[in-house]
């Protein structure tokens, strides 16, 4: 552990790397981190700890890219992806935040805000989906919220903000479009953030400067690189939480009960699905 945490901190003094990374290398850090946020999982649940991870950030940025690989070998019992729908008609008379708080970690969880309560500072004042005042009280209370509810309380809370640039979201965009596996990925709602660029850019700017504070302040990740981009994140947010290695007892696999007479292996009841591969 402290010869992983030696390269971390040589990792975070060396110059930016450039040149685009080959799949092998991305795969064979991701793999290292991968087995740290393993151990993070099993001290979080030792310790009873929360942490609350929130990912926002322009459309096509790779959000949801890189949660999938945070939860790709980690329990989805301990590690929680939330992606909330549009509020229902009851859900849009509750306190705004409201149901985001619903999500909010027990002992030994760590939920994963795959975009949060920044919706309004974000989607929702540049689409108008809430009035001047709603926003205006929204950056005034947000950083109360999240010092007094949410850190106070001994909530880990970690916010990250992935950025692309212009040009990189209109080819993400076109990719998609042009990718029948990616389709799902495409809405009215996100499309309109390319011809909206700079009113999202306004209020993303205006959400960070208003909510960055010593207590819950942003992380910017710059995302055109997206291997790079969820490496530098995932061990980000490793090197933020102190977190030990913690032991486990492994089971021992036991021998197996004697074969009854006249069992088979074969289930003999049922369908079996065609073999085409």
């Amino acid at each position: 552990m402290a010869k992983y945490k030696q390269k971390k901190q040589e990792a975070s003094e060396a110059p930016a790397a450039s040149g685009k990374m080959s799949r092998k290398e991305f795969e064979k850090e991701l793999a290292k981190l991968q087995v740290e946020l393993t151990r993070l999982q099993t001290w979080v649940q030792a310790k009873g700890a929360r942490v609350i991870v929130v990912f926002e950030g322009r459309d096509t940025a790779g959000k949801g890219g890189v949660i999938s690989r945070i939860t790709a070998r980690t329990s989805p019992r301990v590690y929680r992806h939330v992606a909330l729908p549009a509020p229902s008609d009851r859900e849009k008379t509750q306190v705004y935040i409201q149901r985001y708080i619903a999500q909010f970690p027990a002992a030994g969880e760590i939920i994963l805000f795959d975009r949060s309560w920044y919706n309004r500072a974000g989607v929702e004042r540049v689409m108008g989906f809430c009035t001047d005042e709603q926003y205006e009280r929204f950056l005034a209370l947000a950083p109360a919220v999240e010092r007094e509810t949410i850190v106070k309380n001994g909530v880990i809370l970690r916010k990250y903000f992935l950025d692309v640039s212009q040009d990189e979201q209109r080819r993400r965009f076109e990719a998609r479009i042009n990718d029948p596996v990616k389709h799902w990925k495409l809405s009215p709602m996100d499309t309109e953030s390319v011809r909206r660029w700079w009113d999202y850019t306004a209020a993303y700017q205006r959400m960070i400067e208003a909510t960055h504070t010593p207590e819950a302040p942003w992380h910017i990740v710059p995302a055109d690189d997206k291997r790079r981009a969820r490496l530098n994140l995932i061990r980000h947010l490793l090197d933020s939480i102190p977190y030990k290695k913690v032991d486990i007892d492994l089971p021992k696999i036991p021998k197996t009960q004697p074969r009854p007479k006249g069992a088979t292996e074969g289930l003999r009841a049922g369908q079996p699905i065609p073999s085409h591969y």
